[in-house]
């Protein structure tokens, strides 16, 4: 039962994780195609959006494995904290895609973009997966109906509902701050294993921590929360 349930929780995270940072993959797939005929313009996103989900399965894939390797879920845990706040920040960079005029270049320029923008993505799947090759690969495979079909409703009910905004970010921190004190440096180097407890507060902290810092960098940027 516990087993179930801590699966079900990491289903639940790494959907949410998709549905949150799958909008900028969107963008690039409608750039790239823009320029393709009618007729081709669904199938270079399909076929795009399918190369990139591959390149990505097995990035991560490499990313779970070297997770057991110290020090690098401390650098993944603060890069997550970094991109949960700069998610409630709202700052979207400009991306230079250029508009593809045959299937094949379309793909090629999907699959590099996705691959460069993709890291966010990469490293809460792999971090929520808790090294579930089997939760990888579904949470890869699913961002594909994502990015392709949903990415766009899912931005407008993010903008129509900001709460929600502010609940993934939290979900990100959350997942930070557990693989923060997840790192093998603990019990390697400084001989202190986490617990169950600690765990679980160093999660609530990172949640609370991303909530926080947002609050008062929007405030002092002058939005409203």
């Amino acid at each position: 039962m516990i087993f179930a349930t801590a699966t079900l929780v990491a289903i639940g995270e790494i959907v949410w994780i998709n549905i949150l940072l799958s909008g900028d993959n969107a963008v690039v797939i409608a750039l790239a195609c823009r320029s393709l005929p009618a007729d081709k313009r669904k199938l270079g996103i399909l076929l795009g959006a399918g190369a990139a989900v591959g390149l990505r399965i097995i990035f991560t894939i490499i990313i779970a494995s070297l997770l057991h390797v110290p020090f690098l879920k401390l650098a993944g845990g603060l890069l997550l904290l970094w991109i949960s706040v700069k998610l409630l920040l709202d700052e979207t960079e400009e991306t230079d895609v250029p508009a593809s005029f045959n299937l094949w270049g379309a793909v090629r320029t999907i699959a590099l973009a996705d691959m460069v923008m993709s890291l966010d993505n990469v490293l809460a799947i792999a971090a929520a997966a808790h090294g579930s090759m089997g939760l990888i690969v579904f949470g890869l495979l699913l961002s594909v109906p994502l990015i392709v079909f949903g990415a766009n409703m899912m931005i407008g009910l993010l903008e129509r509902f900001p709460v929600l905004v502010w609940g993934g970010a939290a979900l990100l921190g959350w997942v930070a701050g557990e693989l923060l004190l997840s790192d093998p440096f603990w019990p390697s180097i400084v001989r202190w294993t986490p617990n169950n407890l600690e765990l679980d507060l160093a999660a609530g902290l990172g949640a609370l921590g991303v909530v926080c810092v947002g609050s008062v960098a929007r405030k002092a940027k002058g939005r409203d929360i």
